[in-house]
Formats: C-alpha cells, structure tokens, sequence
C-alpha cells in the first residue's frame, strides 16, 4: 500500500465546490428552521463560504441558485467573492417553485409555461457569462403522479426540444448538466429518473452537455461506483453533487450515512481518471442542515470527502490488479479493505499545517468567533432561507 507521503501531493488537486443554499434557514416539509447567523442575502452566504475555505482550503468556490441568489450587480457579487478569496461557480436553474410549473417546466404542455422555462435557463447563461461560470446545472421537478396523466414518450420529446434551446444558449466554453432523480416531487414518472435518460439527452445535445450524479438521487441498494465508472468510461461524468441518504433523498452530511459508499465512489473516480488537474468533473456538495449548524456542516462535509479521498488514493492498485487477474478474491478485498481503514487523520492534520491550514478544522471554526459574530450582527433583516 502507498505511504501518505506519496499521495499527499495529490491532495493539493482537491476542489469541492459549496453551495450558497446550505447556508440558509431549512427545514422539512412541514417547518423551516430559523437560526442565529443565518446570512441575510448572498453576500453573507459567500462570507460564510469563505470561512469554510479559510479553514480547509477544499472550498475555492461557491454555487448558486437562481433566483434565491439574485442580485442587481453580478460584477460586484463577483469582486466581493474574490475579495473574500473564493470565486463563483456553478449556476443552478429553479423550474420547481412557481405555479406555472405545477405540471411541468421543460416538458410541460402549454409552450407559453415551456418558454418561460427556457427564457429562465437563458437569463442563468446570460448570469454565466457575467460571472464567468462554466456549468449550468439543470434539475427538474417534472413528471407524473398517475398513469395517464401524461404522454411518456411526448413529454421525453418536448423536454428533448427544450434542452437544445437551452443547450444552444451556451457559449463554446459552458456546460449543460443534467441531474436526475427517481422519484419526487414526481411518484409515477420522473422525466429525469436515472443516469441513462440523462446520458441519452446529454449525448444527442453535443459534446458540452454532461450527467450530475447527486449520491442522494437512487434507490436503496443502487450501486453507484457502477454508475460513477461507466460514466467516466464514456466520458459524459459533468460533476457530483455530494450528500448522504438514509431513506430517500435526504440531503444530509457526505459520508454520514455510509462511509464506505463514499470510499468506493472515490475510488472509481480516482480509477476512472475523474480526479487530478487533468479532469473536469466537478465536485460539489447539495446539503441542507436543518438541525446542525450550517457552516460547521460544511465544514465537516468537505472533510469528510477528503478523508475518503485520501483513503482511495491509498489502494495499491498494482496489487490489486494482478489479485483480480489471479482471481484472488479474498486477497483483492484485503488490498481494498486495507486501504479503507486506514486511519488518516492525524496525518491529514498534519498535512493541513505544512500548508499553512490550522490541523483542526472543526476546533478553529470553534475558537475562531466568527460564529458569535455573525450571530450578534445579522439582525434586523429576513434570513435568506431554502426557496428564498
């Protein structure tokens, strides 16, 4: 097995992109959750980003959401981020909280609902190329609740017909990346169920348009390192959305719920050439922290993801290799095994401080008064919230 010191360099490759959303007031369905500190616009959620990468160095940019992330200058959103030391990134559509949307956005009937769809996804290209973003990610809420309440087949082609609009809309260096998702707000059919439909839409879109895998997205037991080489075999992995699930898509803390899952994703990612400065895939996190704090959730999020990176990047695969053309079974799940339980993070504490990282993420955050800050000064104003 490697030592960490031949894979700490590879460390430095690492970039988990945070989303402006996981910073603001959630709840459930049935209550949000207001908190102390709750950032009040999105300068204050990029103020919050920004502490989580002051601390971990893992986060150099933030995600938003149109149009909870809306603001009159995106020039000076912009410049205040990069004066916080971080920059802007990926820019998320919002087809699921407007009532035209209720039977659909991209694959609705009505081609007056279909083109405020699009003219919405053109005004987010048109904000990309303001702030110099490369990916326009695009989940969408629509499908159907029972059969015969919609055409399959022609809802697969209106969608088909909406994309290339959005998809055209691109400059020659932009992405489109299409997220999928089983089942809700849809129960009977999702037009954007699973990894195939968004290949099959990306490929026949061109070679900008990309699949987002989000961990949270499948049904209980899918095996999602599958999905993650074959993806990365055909070339068509855009980016992670990271997040762990109990239940259903449950937006909680990555590596929560199953660490070994995350290890193995990280593994066929590192495998599959998805990881290092020659890739493209983007790694960002999707969370809502109803119950924990938000910027220490954060924080722990992307440590969590590094953890079982580093754990990844320790699998001897010369070893393993020549155990699975042995057909050596045991042996091969040793070589893996061993890797996963390897304890790294004291060494990662340490490689924290030769880059000028405190050792202790969490433990800096706590003695840092940053959280006593925001919470005696963020007042008098409406916490930004999920959806708002």
């Amino acid at each position: 097995m490697p030592t960490f010191s031949e894979i700490s360099e590879a460390l430095a490759d690492q970039s988990i992109e945070l989303p402006s959303w996981a910073f603001g007031n959630s709840g459930t369905r049935f209550k949000v959750f207001g908190s102390a500190g709750a950032p009040r616009d999105p300068y204050e959620k990029l103020a919050d980003a920004a502490k989580v990468h002051e601390l971990t160095g893992l986060a150099p940019s933030v995600a938003l959401h149109i149009p909870w992330d809306l603001v009159d200058d995106f020039d000076k959103l912009g410049t205040h981020a990069a004066n916080l030391g971080v920059r802007l990134g990926t820019v998320n559509t919002n087809t699921f909280q407007d009532d035209d949307y209720k039977f659909g956005s991209l694959t609705h009937v009505d081609e007056r609902v279909r083109a405020k769809a699009i003219a919405h996804m053109h005004q987010c290209i048109d904000i990309m190329d303001v702030i110099g973003s490369r990916d326009l990610k695009i989940w969408l809420p629509d499908g159907t609740n029972y059969p015969g309440q919609g055409d399959l087949r022609d809802r697969q082609d209106r969608l088909a017909d909406s994309l290339r609009q959005v998809y055209d809309r691109l400059s020659e260096h932009q992405r489109l990346v299409l997220e999928y998702k089983f089942f809700e707000p849809a129960f009977y059919a999702t037009d954007v169920p699973d990894w195939g439909t968004s290949y099959a839409h990306s490929v026949a879109l061109g070679e900008r348009a990309f699949v987002c895998l989000d961990t949270g997205h499948h049904a209980p037991g899918t095996n999602i390192e599958f999905i993650v080489a074959q993806l990365l075999r055909l070339g068509r992995l855009g980016s992670f959305d990271f997040n762990s699930r109990f239940y259903a898509d449950d937006d909680l803390i990555v590596g929560a719920a199953d660490p070994f899952q995350l290890f193995r994703i990280m593994f066929e990612v590192i495998r599959g050439g998805g990881y290092g400065p020659d890739s493209e895939v983007a790694f960002m996190l999707d969370q809502c922290h109803n119950v924990e704090e938000k910027i220490p959730g954060q924080i722990r999020s992307v440590l969590n993801v590094q953890e079982m990176t580093t754990r990844a990047l320790l699998v001897d695969r010369a070893a393993l290799t020549e155990a699975e053309k042995l057909g050596d079974v045991l042996g091969a799940h040793e070589i893996f095994m061993d890797a996963f339980y390897t304890d790294v993070r004291s060494d990662l504490a340490d490689w924290r401080v030769s880059r000028g990282l405190p050792a202790e993420p969490m433990q800096a955050y706590r003695e840092s008064g940053y959280a006593d800050h925001i919470n005696s000064t963020r007042t008098g104003g409406i916490q930004a919230g999920w959806g708002a």
